[in-house]
């Protein structure tokens, strides 16, 4: 992801789950200095707190406006004022994965044309592979998301996407209209 930054050399960037901050370093450290900011948003600001001493340790706090929330209501209030419509460069999203459809509309409209956007653990442990019955009833639900989302992006004409298979697999996608 580091080096997609470095490619892209985003500005302005959202990043949807938080949990700890480990991308979120990646993400404050790759952005440039004169970077506006990474928009992060995550339910639990005691796991960014985990994290946010390596952040501060790593001078960048200042290039993160967190925002303890669902991720829904802000991206619909930023889309409220139309000067945000295509305004950020990179987004990452790794939360509450049966909202991954939604994020990915508001996110089309919110990430501009040349823009990148990846999802986290879209092979689901790998379960998206599997036959139904060995999935275990526990990664059910959010396996049928998952392939349902995996198979949305697939078919997607604003993007080029691509499933890369590493951890438990990102999906990468470059906003072409």
């Amino acid at each position: 992801m580091a080096m997609l930054l470095k490619l892209i050399n985003p500005k302005k960037t959202i990043e949807i789950g938080v949990f700890t901050g480990y991308s979120l370093l990646l993400t404050a450290l790759a952005i440039p200095d004169d970077g506006i900011y990474i928009l992060a948003i995550d339910v639990n600001r005691k796991t960014y707190e985990i994290g946010l001493p390596f952040i501060k340790k790593a001078g960048v706090e200042h290039k993160i406006d967190y925002r303890e929330s669902q991720a829904l209501p802000v991206l619909d209030k930023l889309l409220e004022d139309p000067k945000n419509e295509g305004s950020f460069e990179f987004a990452f999203v790794d939360a509450d994965k049966g909202n991954y459809q939604n994020y990915h509309e508001r996110l089309m409209k919110l990430v501009k044309v040349g823009g990148v956007v990846i999802y986290d653990n879209t092979l689901w442990g790998g379960t998206v592979a599997w036959p139904e019955e060995k999935v275990p009833e526990a990664k059910r639900k959010w396996r049928l998301s998952t392939l349902a989302f995996n198979k949305s992006i697939a078919v997607d004409p604003r993007v080029d996407s691509s499933l890369a298979p590493f951890g438990d697999g990102i999906t990468i996608c470059r906003r072409i209209c």
